[in-house]
């Protein structure tokens, strides 16, 4: 029997309720993807990645890479802040 509990959402009400953790990964000759994780800490859901998730990328530069990544972070904060994920 597995022992799951039940972890109420707590929506966030401030961007200082969220990590950003944007990085890159290199996949080929100068094809520069972006990781993305966010995580909101209220509750602790993991907001991205999540099924399905778009590819960020390629970039030609590592620094494109995660610029992209962390402007896609801060688009899903401001999203989850106006229309919270429960």
């Amino acid at each position: 029997m597995s022992k799951t509990a039940f972890i109420p959402s707590v929506p966030a009400t401030s961007e200082d309720e969220f990590e950003i953790s944007a990085t890159s990964k290199l996949a080929g000759y100068r094809r520069f993807f972006g990781v993305l994780k966010v995580v909101r800490t209220t509750d602790g859901r993991v907001l991205f990645p999540f099924d399905g998730a778009p590819e960020l990328g390629p970039y030609a530069t590592k620094l494109e890479a995660v610029a992209a990544a962390q402007v896609y972070g801060e688009h899903i904060v401001i999203s989850d802040l106006a229309r919270p994920e429960l």
